[in-house]
């Protein structure tokens, strides 16, 4: 089998995307698979799937973040194609990359989430908000465009930037409290992870650069808690209808009730990144952990074809 690892990509999360595929591919080699390079450029999708059909893989391992990578479009091509891929599929990424379209699942699945309003570049700013307040785009990752406000007085700028990334955004409240997250893998939630920013709130510089924030896996807090943001990570997970992995963000209230940010369903591989973070204090090894997706993938795949074969024999 020869796998291709598709990174780069055309998002604003390139970089850290270049990062987390190049590590995929060292540790899939350490496992003796052979893993070629595939740097995403564009965002046409012949273009696209002609590069991946040329690379000759048998499979691919999606290491690109943001849009046309975490968004459901390369999963379509790769469907097409009918080559086994990492992650959840076409539906589910788009629904965990669109905040609006999550936080409405959330709300009908009953899975705890903050009060939203919904604002278009152009628009009037809705009535109603409450302070402090988070604003961020309803279409990226990596906290792009994200802002923390504490008055109406700080809200154009924050509007401004989000709309610097998306023309919609999302006015969230504010969960006073602590900064969580929970990788899941396979069938289960792992450790659940704390995040404490040595200043500030833990934006793209504080997730890309080093001595900016501590971690602590697993977080220290009480058992009957852990248990409850755990299983409410994994509520949130399956609302979406992912597969395979993610990574939940999670906010523990001073109450110790947990919220649900978002749900990246494909995190970052870098040495910050927490999904193989949340796996390490379970046990699981950086190369364990990107072989064990593979390994997913795979599986799916030929469940796939044993249906198809099925239904053809029927």
């Amino acid at each position: 089998m020869k796998v291709g690892v598709l990174y780069g990509g055309v998002s604003g999360e390139r970089e850290v995307s270049l990062v987390s595929g190049q590590m995929a591919h060292e540790a899939l080699s350490r496992c003796g698979i052979d893993a070629v390079l595939v740097d995403i450029k564009s965002s046409a999708a012949a273009v696209v799937r002609e590069q991946i059909v040329s690379s000759g893989v048998n499979a691919a391992f999606i290491a690109l973040h943001g849009e046309f990578g975490e968004d459901g479009c390369v999963q379509r091509i790769l469907e097409a194609i009918g080559l086994p891929y990492t992650g959840s599929g076409p539906l589910a990424s788009f629904l965990a990359m669109d905040k609006i379209e999550s936080k409405k699942i959330f709300v009908a699945r009953g899975v705890p989430t903050p009060d939203y309003f919904i604002c278009e570049d152009g628009a009037a700013v809705p009535s109603g908000i409450r302070y402090p307040a988070v604003v961020k785009p309803y279409y990226s990752g990596s906290s792009l465009g994200v802002s923390i406000v504490d008055s109406p007085a700080g809200l154009p700028a924050a509007l401004k930037l989000a709309f610097g990334v998306q023309d919609k955004a999302l006015i969230e409240d504010y969960i006073e409290g602590r900064e969580l997250t929970v990788g899941i893998f396979d069938t289960k939630p792992l450790a659940v992870v704390e995040i404490k920013p040595k200043d500030g709130y833990y934006d793209f510089a504080h997730k890309y650069s080093d001595g900016m924030v501590e971690f602590v896996a697993p977080a220290q807090i009480p058992a009957k808690i852990y248990k409850k943001v755990q299983a409410v990570a994994w509520r949130a997970h399956n609302a979406l209808g992912c597969r395979h992995f993610s990574r939940v963000d999670v906010r523990l209230g001073l109450d110790q009730r947990p919220f649900i940010l978002e749900v990246n369903s494909i995190p970052g591989l870098t040495s910050h990144s927490l999904l193989p973070l949340s796996a390490k204090a379970c046990g699981i090894g950086y190369d364990a952990l990107i072989k064990g997706m593979l390994e997913l993938a795979i599986k799916e795949g030929h469940g796939k074809k044993e249906i198809q074969r099925n239904r053809m024999a029927a």
